[in-house]
């Protein structure tokens, strides 16, 4: 089961600071990021991406939950 990180509802950059102080404690987990800023979601996809991860992204509603693994 991936770690879920709840970032709705602040303002970048903290989303990818939690994204990656949780991909920096456990780097071959996979991780779930809730967010609700299209902003939040290019940030950690970028970030994610330049790390070596694969990143899904799946919108519901007004969230968007992101799936990155290695």
């Amino acid at each position: 089961m991936p770690n879920i990180i709840d970032a709705r509802g602040r303002s970048c950059p903290e989303p990818v600071i939690m994204t990656k102080n949780a991909l920096d404690s456990n780097p071959n987990t996979s991780l779930k990021v809730l967010v609700d800023t299209n902003v939040a979601v290019e940030n950690i996809k970028r970030f994610a991406s330049s790390k070596g991860y694969n990143v899904r992204v799946n919108k519901n509603n007004d969230e968007f939950q992101i799936q990155i693994s290695k």
